[in-house]
């Protein structure tokens, strides 16, 4: 339920106001400020695009708040997208970019998330989670409560881990390749054809004799 409270807190939050408010948003700029949402605050602002960290009591309401309430209209979920930190305590920032065709305007929404907790799915406010969701899942392995269908997108089926968290190996636990005797892909343990091979010159062309290296400062 969005409340006048609840509406007061986000507005102090994002620093927006109505035509005409410009005298009471002075008066009453304390008392916003102290209304605050705990664990909300803008982190960034590139022009009119703005990034809000928000906790997670705060998320859900935040995000229905910033879609439906007609001071903001943030109709369109254009993208979601996580970062990995794996050396602290709630591992993931997950991302969400929003669009308020209304007013032309872009606002991106943060939420720290743990590598075993999870977040509400966002799909009852905004159909295109539906897919970032279970990219986002995919790729990061973060969890979304209440998914309609949370498989993944873009890697094959029986892939191991998520490839881009910042523990996982560059060149992946599998490779794929096609079986003459089954006559058809399969995946397999990941094979190196031999070891890296460190140089300790800079270049190979620099070593033949009698050859003269045209470098960018000549």
């Amino acid at each position: 339920m969005i409340t006048v409270r609840s509406l007061v807190q986000v507005q102090a939050c994002l620093g927006w106001q109505g035509e005409g408010e410009e005298e009471g948003m002075r008066e009453h700029r304390k008392y916003r400020e102290s209304l605050r949402p705990q664990g909300a605050r803008v982190i960034r602002v590139d022009g009119d695009e703005r990034t809000v960290e928000v906790g997670k009591p705060w998320f859900v309401l935040l995000m229905r708040i910033l879609r439906d309430h007609t001071r903001f209209q943030y109709k369109i979920l254009t993208d979601r997208t996580a970062v990995d930190y794996p050396r602290r305590e709630t591992r993931f920032d997950l991302v969400y970019s929003l669009l308020s065709p209304r007013f032309v305007s872009r606002l991106r929404v943060k939420v720290r998330v743990g590598e075993l907790s999870a977040v509400p799915t966002r799909t009852p406010l905004y159909k295109s989670a539906n897919w970032v969701e279970r990219e986002v899942w995919d790729r990061f392995g973060i969890g979304f409560r209440g998914h309609p269908d949370l498989r993944r997108l873009l890697t094959d089926y029986g892939f191991e881990g998520h490839p881009m968290r910042k523990d996982f190996p560059t060149e992946g636990y599998t490779q794929v390749q096609y079986d003459a005797t089954v006559k058809r892909v399969v995946c397999v343990p990941r094979e190196l054809s031999q070891a890296p091979r460190p140089s300790s010159y800079q270049s190979a062309w620099k070593q033949r004799p009698g050859r003269k290296v045209v470098t960018p400062d000549a």
